[in-house]
């Protein structure tokens, strides 16, 4: 049990990291990250909910207020992610392995919370 608790604590730090990376490129260069966001034909203002939205998301994942609230923040990230890894795969600018990164360990998260709250 312990070994399941550590994995879900290094899955979910890792997880954190890559989204707290995400948010703080958001707020400190809005205009290159919306840029970005519309050379993979995403709307440019989508930059500041994005980066709020990610920061309520681990404060929810972090924070038990909550279950539906915590199945809704990894949902978000799924999609969040998903749409990420999509949209570098269509645009071929290989930009894609954070994505996939983040993508395990929000799997590992939340498999390994499940079975932690279980």
């Amino acid at each position: 049990m312990k070994l399941k608790r550590i994995g879900y604590f290094v899955a979910t730090g890792v997880l954190t990291a890559i989204m707290i990376f995400s948010v703080q490129m958001y707020l400190r260069n809005p205009d290159v990250v919306a840029g970005y966001f519309e050379n993979l034909n995403y709307p440019g203002y989508l930059v500041y909910p994005l980066a709020i939205a990610k920061i309520l998301g681990l404060v929810a994942i972090w924070w038990n207020f909550s279950k539906p609230l915590k199945e809704w923040a990894y949902a978000g990230f799924f999609f969040d992610i998903i749409l990420a890894f999509t949209a570098h795969m269509v645009a071929k600018d290989g930009e894609f392995m954070f994505a996939l990164i983040a993508f395990v360990a929000l799997v590992t998260s939340y498999a390994l919370g499940k079975t932690e709250r279980a």
